[in-house]
């Protein structure tokens, strides 16, 4: 199982700010953890529900972390053990997977101690206990830059450090029920301070029907983007990137298909020499796609680099797509797990495509949702 931590940590220069700058600067805030199920993250080792729009640590020992790994962010996470004493879990921050016979990462981790809430394990950071309500909700402000972090309990100041090493990893939870009892966590958002928005919610700005007007078939509300299905065209980036990390959400219905596009002119063309690449969109698991070649899974490199795992959730549920590209090589994460790292070396069909060009929503004439769509370029 190939995964890693480190696919975009190539942004940590990018931005080495104050943190009055971070808390101004917008980056890409969004939820991550939607309250309903556990779309967006991965569990490891324990057992972890939600129940009443909280995500429960209901038994086990293990790990519950994001689908992405973070550089640069902010974290808002409110928590509250349900133990009435001798509490213990933990909160992780750019934490690398753990090791085979672990239960959880080395570091870095925000204890959740009884007694000892909000310290830093392994550093001489303690937090103030009298900043904290014993059995109640409370609520963590982490701010991440660099090898600087920063701490806030309940909107007062705790510590602040310099001395982070790991440049990125994954937001996790520790579940420690034997020992510490269940914990809620509820309202966890991030702002990603590299990441910048491509879709704003509510209208196509920054996107163009590709020789059509893309409002014969692509819609926005709510937040969501939706390709109907009807007769048009593929939706176009009016603007052309080279190097990037692209983030976004997709849902599909029974059998749907879609794919991203990386890199393409103008007319779209994903194939052959002189042309971007197709990232595929599908419901793998659907008797209509029985006899798929290996390089047609979901997340694949269309015709080049298969997909080494297939991990699409049940139809109806979001997905996470993360497609990185650095000079002619395509590293693709989905729903956590890294399925293609396709270099020139062993893809030398990538040598002939295009370094720079438009990103691109197709429309297979079926209805697929999209949405949280962002990117950090170098």
């Amino acid at each position: 199982m190939l995964r890693t931590t480190s696919t975009f940590a190539w942004l940590c220069f990018a931005f080495y700010g104050s943190l009055t700058q971070a808390r101004d600067d917008a980056g890409f805030r969004h939820t991550i953890f939607n309250g309903a199920n556990l779309d967006g993250w991965n569990v490891t080792g324990c057992d972890a529900q939600v129940t009443n729009g909280s995500l429960l640590l209901q038994d086990g020992n293990g790990f519950v972390r994001t689908n992405h790994a973070y550089t640069d962010f902010i974290l808002e996470i409110e928590w509250r053990p349900l133990r009435e004493e001798k509490w213990d879990s933990g909160i992780y921050i750019r934490a690398a997977l753990p090791s085979e016979n672990e239960h959880w990462p080395q570091q870095y981790q925000i204890n959740l101690l009884q007694g000892h809430e909000g310290n830093l394990i392994g550093q001489p950071l303690a937090a103030n206990p009298d900043l904290v309500k014993p059995g109640d909700w409370n609520h963590f402000k982490l701010t991440v830059i660099g090898p600087h972090a920063e701490l806030e309990i309940n909107g007062h100041f705790a510590w602040e450090t310099n001395s982070l090493e790991a440049l990125s990893g994954y937001i996790g939870l520790q579940s420690e029920v034997p020992g510490g009892g269940q914990f809620l966590f509820r309202n966890i958002a991030i702002t990603e301070l590299h990441h910048q928005s491509l879709f704003n919610g509510t209208d196509l700005t920054g996107w163009e029907g590709a020789g059509q007007d893309a409002a014969l078939c692509w819609k926005a509300a709510g937040g969501e983007l939706l390709c109907t299905g009807d007769q048009g065209p593929w939706l176009r980036s009016l603007a052309e990137y080279d190097d990037f990390n692209l983030r976004l959400e997709y849902r599909l219905r029974d059998g749907g298909n879609s794919g991203v596009y990386l890199r393409v002119p103008a007319d779209g063309n994903h194939h052959g020499e002189g042309a971007g690449v197709e990232v595929q969109i599908l419901d793998d698991k659907s008797t209509r796609y029985k006899d798929l070649k290996p390089y047609q899974f979901s997340g694949s490199v269309y015709a080049i680099a298969p997909a080494r795992q297939h991990v699409g959730l049940p139809v109806g549920h979001w997905n996470t797509l993360e497609i990185h590209c650095t000079a002619k090589n395509y590293v693709v994460t989905h729903n956590g797990i890294v399925i293609v790292a396709a270099q020139t070396a062993e893809f030398p069909e990538l040598m002939e495509r295009r370094s720079k060009g438009f990103l691109g929503l197709q429309n297979h004439s079926e209805e697929v949702w999209f949405r949280n769509l962002r990117l950090a370029t170098q």
